[in-house]
């Protein structure tokens, strides 16, 4: 009978798929508006907007260009969230009441705080990686007419290897700060309002459990509770895209608050919100896929768990 940690490890991997299939593309467009170089003076941005960047990246890169830097999260996509909700199970166990009563709104705020930790580690490195695939072609500069975007890296392996070269392992994880606030505060707030709704989803059609609660009614708990994500961190998450393709020989950015500061002097705090359309766009679909997917294999998975083996079954037929 597999472990409840088993469970929440095989759907989270699933999970994650899921949700990295579906919300790339706008994760490609997220990542180019943040890290695009600022304009000199009287020169208009690179990419006056999302649909802009994504019509400029099909036009330079085709549909591939979407895509970019997939292959960094997807090797990894697994082990990411499967970490995130077998490590938020087990702070639920953590956290179980005695008399064994339901946990709290806040018991899963913290539960989702602790998991936001603990996949800290495994997302920077990751994202560097990612990031850098993606903002390249933005990062050289857009290329002239007829020719193709200049590329830096060959992939994610290179990516490391030149982060190694330049910086050494260290290297690899610039952005932690950012990254630790982000998971932190949005994991805490993702998994409390998951738990909202779906309590009050299933109060409003008389669920005896939230165990009871369709696909439709999943998704959209799951998806809003995604967009809910973004509200606390998408700061840090913009600090820490600036971060993360800054120059690691020359860095324009000494850390977080530096970036910061710089960010909010240059570009006001609207500087802070770049890319946040694709943000909440992704958000919604891929979380709600994300979601859907992981109650349903947990849900599975009990169940087999559950149901006696053939072999016990054979032996009863005997008695």
């Amino acid at each position: 009978m597999p472990s409840s940690a088993a469970v929440d490890f095989t759907a989270g991997t699933l999970a994650g798929a899921a949700q990295l299939v579906v919300g790339h593309p706008f994760d490609t467009i997220k990542v180019k508006l943040q890290s695009q170089p600022r304009p000199a003076p009287g020169q208009l941005p690179q990419f006056s907007g999302a649909l802009d960047a994504t019509k400029q990246t099909l036009q330079h890169e085709g549909v591939r260009g979407l895509f970019k830097g997939m292959a960094a999260p997807l090797a990894t996509v697994a082990l990411f969230n499967a970490v995130l909700f077998a490590t938020r199970g087990q702070m639920e166990i953590l956290l179980k009441h005695e008399d064994g009563s339901e946990l709290t709104i806040g018991d899963q705020a913290i539960a989702g705080l602790g998991a936001g930790v603990a996949v800290s580690f495994l997302a920077c490195p990751t994202e560097l990686m990612k990031c850098r695939l993606q903002a390249q072609a933005s990062v050289e500069g857009k290329p002239e007419p007829g020719k193709t975007a200049p590329v830096r890296y060959k992939g994610p392996m290179d990516v490391i290897r030149h982060v190694r070269t330049e910086k050494g392992i260290a290297g690899l994880y610039r952005g932690m700060t950012p990254t630790l606030t982000r998971e932190m505060a949005g994991n805490a707030t993702m998994f409390a309002v998951y738990e909202v709704l779906k309590r009050k989803a299933a109060a409003m059609q008389g669920l005896q459990s939230t165990k009871d609660l369709g696909v439709g009614s999943l998704m959209i708990a799951g998806g809003l509770s995604g967009v809910a994500y973004w509200g606390p961190v998408y700061p840090a998450d913009v600090i820490k895209s600036r971060m993360q393709v800054d120059d690691l020989r020359n860095p324009q950015f000494r850390g977080m608050m530096d970036c910061f500061k710089k960010t909010l002097a240059h570009d006001g705090v609207g500087g802070l919100y770049k890319g946040f359309g694709p943000a909440i766009a992704r958000s919604f679909p891929a979380n709600g896929a994300c979601f859907l997917v992981y109650e349903l294999v947990s849900s599975a998975l009990t169940t087999m768990s559950k149901e006696p083996s053939p072999e016990i079954l054979a032996t009863d037929a005997g008695r």
